[in-house]
């Protein structure tokens, strides 16, 4: 194995992805230290460090098993043979650093990133929410986005639906990374997309801090009082009960607080799939899901209030930006163009189904 070339093709690959971990981690450290609150795991019930792998696991089984079956009965090979098989031909070494540089990279960068969220208002207490609005109001002659929102699409079924976007969306990141890593045969497009989510994550840490807000369903509560009771409810409840709790104790309390509004990193993580897809030639099926979460996840979190319309348009802008920056970032790139490298070439394939997932339609 040439070491050297092993390297020199990570640092390609993964380079601003560590990059983006370490800027974050330094973050976290030194507001840390000038805040004296304490470093907490981002993930109570189940810790990331173990959920995430479990993820890839979990998607490395779905990759694995169907191709054994099929490689058991169409090679007349016991299973244990077929997994040797399947394994070698789908997972070489090289794509399990692959996998584990993108999972330790993004895990670092997630988990700084969440506890520079959760500090961000005890490093700077401002709240820019009635300027946000007043910009929302300026923009629309004097409306307010969520208002028009709720009287367009009423108070029931709606708030039902997005609320159920709300949380798909929840589930759908960690998932969609586990794709990007284990998926893909075309190593430049994994890293590409796992990079870009690790600069929103970086954007939108800093943005937290330099302009720190609730959102509108705490500073405007009775806008979003006559909404039916979803699941969305209970969250931000929650959610308010933990900071409430961190920010009269944060060198004591054991926990995080998640709410800051600018930008929304829904919708910019959103543009960033989106995007994505697109400069890939993902799979048509793929690009229009993405279009249709982008759209229905910029309703949800206008009309649930989590996000003022300056916080969407920010969010856009940034996931925008972390497309090109990670564009640039691994060389996926002509000139100051995103164009994704053909050099990493995808592995054979066992099956129709497989190549449909990878062939532009």
């Amino acid at each position: 194995m040439n070491v050297t070339r092993v390297l020199r093709e990570t640092a390609r690959q993964w380079g601003l992805a560590w990059a983006c971990s370490v800027t974050l981690v330094a973050i976290m450290l030194v507001m840390s230290a000038t805040t004296n609150v304490p470093l907490h795991d981002p993930d109570n019930v189940l810790p990331g460090y173990i959920r995430f792998p479990l993820i890839v696991i979990a998607v490395l089984a779905v990759d694995v098993v169907p191709r054994v079956a099929v490689a058991s009965v169409r090679r007349r090979l016991a299973p244990w043979r077929a997994l040797v098989h399947v394994m070698r031909d789908r997972w070489p070494a090289s794509h399990w650093w692959f996998a584990a540089n993108g999972v330790v990279s993004w895990y670092v960068c997630y988990a700084a990133f969440r506890n520079v969220k959760s500090m961000a208002p005890i490093a700077n207490p401002l709240r820019w929410d009635d300027e946000l609005a007043h910009l929302d109001s300026l923009v629309l002659g004097g409306h307010d986005p969520a208002r028009l929102l709720h009287s367009l699409l009423g108070q029931g079924w709606a708030a039902h639906l997005l609320s159920s976007v709300y949380f798909l969306w929840i589930a759908m990141v960690p998932v969609s990374i586990a794709f990007a890593l284990v998926w893909t045969r075309v190593g430049s497009a994994g890293a590409w997309f796992v990079t870009a989510v690790s600069v929103d994550w970086l954007g939108g840490a800093i943005l937290y801090y330099l302009v720190p807000t609730v959102g509108p369903i705490y500073s405007d509560h009775p806008t979003f009082a006559g909404l039916p009771h979803t699941y969305v409810t209970t969250l931000a409840n929650d959610m308010w009960d933990d900071r409430v709790k961190v920010m009269a104790a944060p060198t004591t309390y054991d926990g995080l607080q998640t709410i800051a509004a600018f930008p929304s990193l829904h919708v910019g993580i959103m543009v960033t799939i989106t995007m994505t897809v697109i400069l890939i030639r993902a799979p048509r099926i793929a690009r229009i899901a993405a279009w249709t979460m982008l759209v229905l996840t910029v309703l949800a979190t206008v009309y649930l209030g989590w996000h003022f319309g300056a916080d969407v348009i920010g969010g856009a802008a940034l996931g925008a930006f972390a497309v090109w920056a990670a564009a640039m970032g691994t060389g996926n790139h002509v000139g100051w163009r995103p164009v994704l490298r053909r050099d990493d070439r995808p592995a054979p394939m066992d099956d129709v189904a497989s190549r449909a997932l990878t062939t532009p339609l």
